[in-house]
């Protein structure tokens, strides 16, 4: 393939929009931290920086990843919400969660989160989803 040429694989397709650190652990914080703020994501432990933070948050949105709202309790705060696009990487999480805390030095109490949706299956998954549809909606 010359340097021009794209691959239509499902997987690089993916990677080309999800594939660096910082996206992924943007909407990890999302789905189990809750974080909706950019000051919130900027304290995350792995100390993303100010600037690849509202990059990265501008492809996501741009991607169909995440929305992004006036905060109406603070003017000066904008709010993000995962949409069914982010809500249907749940997945794609709990499985490299999984996987770390099988192969990696995981956290023991991060660990057993992990493994307890992965031990849950496709259900446990389920409610997730729709508990995060529930906790995502009523921003327009």
């Amino acid at each position: 393939m010359s340097g021009k040429e794209k691959s239509y694989c499902p997987i690089n397709l993916s990677l080309e929009v999800i594939g660096d650190r910082w996206t992924l652990l943007i909407i990890r914080d999302m789905v189990f931290g809750g974080k909706k703020h950019f000051r919130e994501f900027l304290q995350s432990g792995e100390g993303i920086s100010s600037r690849t933070l509202a990059d990265r948050l501008q492809i996501l949105q741009k991607e169909g990843i995440l929305t992004r709202h006036d905060d109406p309790t603070h003017r000066l705060k904008t709010i993000y919400r995962l949409t069914q696009a982010g809500i249907d990487l749940l997945p794609v999480l709990v499985s490299l969660g999984a996987w770390g805390n099988l192969y990696r030095a995981a956290d023991p109490e991060l660990g057993a989160v992990a493994e307890e949706l992965a031990a849950g299956g496709a259900e446990a998954i389920l409610r997730m989803k729709r508990q995060l549809v529930s906790d995502q909606a009523g921003v327009e």
